[in-house]
């Protein structure tokens, strides 16, 4: 496909997450011969959106319309930094005008977009240079976002929002019930496909690669997930006694990459009976399709975990658990680096909102956590509001709740941001937020 073309389907994607749809159902409308091309492109404007969106308020007084506006901010987006270009900035604005007089919803502002992109070409380190003190272009995130984290993180906002514009790796979770990290390294060194070590159970891929490709994914050896999130499974369940199989249950479970981690820590001796509660029908049925490719099996509920009295006494007998994972609904502000539509999406307002449910999530659960159990509070977001203000304003009001010992706010960092070796990535993970908290036995 032309690149013209692919620029008009990036446009359009590009307008319909403005209007409120995600990134990944914009991405889905996108035919699938050319979807990765146009996903790349796509996700590199959403991570220079703040600049272009400067660029084109200090060029153009009045906002253009919407499918003139979208396309024009895309090809700013891409051609504003010629060192990070996917094509020569002259070819990206060649291509922008063809795609602007292609496009019926562009062609009547085709000369405008034109008279732009050339200007921009010509007078471009003026235009950069006049758009340097603008927040929101120097971050690429809206500004409400980035005064949040600068208020919430003092001292690491800089480096979280820089994250944010970077790149995530491939980060792959070594199912030990089947493999070994270092047998599964040596695996992908056998097809030329480096990896470092990280967290137990972790291997970052030197570079991403089709899932199809990977030694044994099929047969259950790996699965794909973030290294913030493979903590969850070893916070809820070391240390507890294994003398008799552990009640588990994972809230708000899919797409079931915990729930399986979950029972794949099983092999260190602890038995357990899980159950796996997801709202949704069609997400609970991507936690069957998880578990069933690694062999495992835990009880899958499609019910609303605030509302036990629908699915406690029917699917699990009234028992109280051993342990409750509750991976919260959330902004999803500390993975907008593989959701970078995240931040054009969200409003500030929806924050609140979200701790409420969140509130009410935690208020629901802790009842069915037995005396001496554990219930781990997560969520994948770096506001506070979502994470420690939460645990803290729970532990204020439920005296029988003791904080063991947690990672808290776990802030991402770039690899190439970071002052020690490359090999050595500690800190390549999302941002994530756990709290692990202990039901008094008396």
């Amino acid at each position: 496909m032309p690149l013209w073309q692919q620029l008009v389907q990036v446009a359009l994607a590009l307008r319909a997450i403005r209007s409120g749809k995600s990134g990944t159902a914009a991405i889905a409308a996108v035919h699938p011969d050319v979807r990765p091309g146009v996903q790349s492109l796509l996700f590199q404007v959403l991570r220079q959106l703040g600049r272009a969106e400067a660029l084109r308020r200090h060029m153009v007084s009045r906002q253009p319309p919407q499918a003139a506006d979208a396309l024009l901010c895309t090809a700013l987006a891409l051609c504003w930094d010629p060192a990070h270009a996917p094509y020569e900035p002259f070819t990206l604005v060649n291509q922008a005008v063809e795609a602007a007089k292609h496009d019926p919803a562009t062609r009547g502002q085709a000369s405008f977009i034109n008279g732009c992109l050339r200007r921009f070409l010509r007078e471009r380190d003026a235009l950069v240079a006049a758009t340097d003190g603008d927040l929101q272009a120097r971050w690429n995130h809206p500004r409400w976002w980035i005064d949040l984290v600068r208020k919430d993180h003092p001292t690491d906002w800089e480096q979280i929002l820089a994250a944010n514009n970077a790149h995530a790796p491939m980060t792959l979770r070594v199912n030990q019930q089947k493999c070994t990290v270092t047998r599964y390294r040596s695996a992908l060194n056998a097809i030329n496909l480096g990896a470092m070590p990280v967290g137990e159970w972790g291997l970052i891929l030197e570079r991403p690669v089709p899932v199809q490709v990977l030694p044994g994914f099929a047969q259950g050896w790996v699965s794909v997930q973030d290294a913030a999130a493979q903590r969850a499974a070893g916070l809820l369940l070391d240390g507890m006694d294994a003398g008799q199989p552990l009640r588990v249950l994972d809230a708000c479970a899919a797409p079931g990459g915990k729930t399986a981690h979950l029972l794949e820590h099983a092999r260190a001796g602890v038995p357990l009976e899980v159950t796996a509660l997801e709202v949704d029908a069609v997400r609970a049925g991507r936690i069957n399709e998880t578990l069933d490719r690694l062999g495992l099996h835990a009880q899958v509920v499609v019910a609303d975990a605030a509302q036990p009295a629908s699915w406690w006494q029917q699917h699990c007998g009234g028992a109280l658990f051993d342990a409750v994972l509750l991976d919260a609904p959330c902004t999803a502000s500390g993975i907008v680096r593989r959701h970078p539509d995240v931040r054009w999406l969200r409003r500030e307002s929806d924050i609140a909102q979200l701790a409420k449910i969140q509130a009410a999530l935690l208020a629901a659960l802790w009842p069915l956590v037995r005396p001496g159990g554990r219930l781990l509070y997560c969520t994948c977001s770096v506001f506070r509001a979502e994470g420690d203000q939460q645990v803290q304003t729970f532990l204020a009001h439920n005296t029988d709740a003791v904080l063991l010992p947690s990672p808290g706010h776990l802030i991402p960092a770039a690899r190439d941001s970071r002052a020690h070796v490359l090999d050595n990535p500690v800190s390549d993970h999302d941002g994530f937020f756990y709290a692990l908290l202990q039901k008094s036995a008396s």
